[in-house]
C-alpha cells in the first residue's frame, strides 16, 4: 500500500497521521539486526509523489538492516507527551529506490546531502491512536481493508 492509498481511506485519517509525521522532524525507525534482534534509529520521513520515503547517509547500519530484511516500523515523534493529535505508527517494507531517473528527480527537488540511499515504504499497517477524554480511539488501515475504528 502506498501513501496515496492511505489518502483515499477517508475520515481525515491520512491528514491526521501525516500531521504527526510533519509536526517533528525526527522519528523512530525500528529495523531488524543481522541476528534478528530489533534495533531502533532516529530518522526523517518525506512524502514525495504519493509515497513515504526514508533516506539515509551511507555507510549506515540501518541501510544494511533494511537491505537485508526490509521489514520495519516507524513511530512518529510523540512530541510533548500530551497525545495532542494522537500517536501515529506504521509498519512497512522498505524498498530501495534504484531507478536513476527517480533518484535524479528526487535529488533535484529535495537536495539531500550526498551520498545517500533512498527507501520507499510499502505500507502494511498504518495506525493512529487518539485520546479524547476517557475514550481511546484507534484507527487502523491495512492493505485491501477498509479503515477500521475501535473505541475503548
Amino acid at each position: 500500500m502506498r501513501w496515496a492509498d492511505v489518502e483515499t481511506a477517508g475520515a481525515g485519517f491520512a491528514a491526521a497521521v501525516l500531521a504527526r509525521f510533519t509536526a517533528s522532524k525526527h522519528h523512530v525507525l525500528a529495523s531488524l539486526a543481522r541476528d534478528g534482534s530489533p534495533r531502533v534509529w532516529g530518522t526523517e520521513v518525506d512524502l514525495w509523489r504519493g509515497d513515504l520515503l526514508l533516506g539515509s547517509m551511507v555507510p549506515a547500519r540501518k541501510v544494511d538492516d533494511l537491505r537485508r530484511d526490509p521489514r520495519c516500523a516507524l513511530h512518529a515523534n510523540p512530541g510533548d507527551g500530551s497525545m495532542t493529535g494522537g500517536d501515529a505508527k506504521l509498519a512497512a517494507r522498505a524498498v530501495e529506490v534504484t531507478d536513476a531517473a527517480v533518484l535524479a528527480d528526487f535529488t533535484a527537488e529535495r537536495q539531500p546531502p550526498p551520498p545517500f540511499v533512498l527507501f520507499r515504504l510499502e505500507l502494511t499497517s498504518v495506525v493512529l491512536t487518539e485520546v479524547d477524554g476517557d475514550v481511546l480511539r484507534i484507527r487502523s488501515l491495512r492493505p485491501g481493508q477498509a479503515l477500521r475504528t475501535v473505541t475503548r
